[in-house]
């Protein structure tokens, strides 16, 4: 079993490239986002929760988080991998992340890391709150709290995963295309 994190700011591309990549190889996409979507849909109470967090612009805990991680795996046992679009968030996170694979006999082979400009950022995000409907990425002051919420507390992993020799940049700005060529020369 394969282990990658997609990394990078909201809108940087990692659901669009996680597409391709489940097609290619086989491998589950498991996005906290689409996760915590779904549970605020249901209207349960981690749905509830989630919402009033995510709605001001904020980063629901890590152990409800890790929770529906961890459940995501043992119900897809047959995939050929996951691919993280999201998780982990924190350092926090990424050490649970580590202990839960390392009981598993498994390891995270690769952070897969899209780099784009905040102005790129706010600009795909708005456009997507368009497309999709996406009442969550809607206003401008969400969007910028969700760019400065990443930088804060998401950042700080680029240098939890460059000492275990497992990060790797990809230019995120380009042609679907073009980006997704980058992403298989690097795997």
């Amino acid at each position: 079993m394969k282990y990658y994190i997609l990394f990078g700011p909201p809108g940087a591309g990692k659901g669009t490239q996680a597409k391709l990549m489940v097609d290619k190889y086989n491998f589950r996409h498991v996005s906290t986002g689409d996760l915590l979507r779904s549970e605020i849909a249901k209207e349960t109470e981690l749905g509830k929760k989630a919402k009033a967090l995510i709605e001001a612009g904020n980063l629901v805990d890590d152990s409800t988080v890790v929770k529906m991680i961890e459940s995501e795996i043992d119900n897809n046992p047959s995939v050929k991998g996951f691919l993280f679009d999201g998780f982990p968030r924190t350092t926090a996170q990424a050490e649970q992340l580590d202990k839960m694979l390392e009981k598993r006999g498994n390891k995270i082979e690769k952070v897969i890391s899209f780099i784009i400009d905040d102005k790129k950022v706010f600009e795909r995000i708005k456009h997507r709150a368009e497309i999709e409907n996406r009442k969550d990425d809607a206003e401008p002051a969400t969007i910028q709290n969700r760019i400065n919420t990443y930088h804060c507390k998401t950042e700080p992993l680029i240098g939890y995963y460059k000492k275990c020799d497992k990060y790797f940049e990809i230019n995120g700005d380009g042609e679907i295309d073009e980006i997704f060529a980058r992403v298989i020369k690097l795997l």
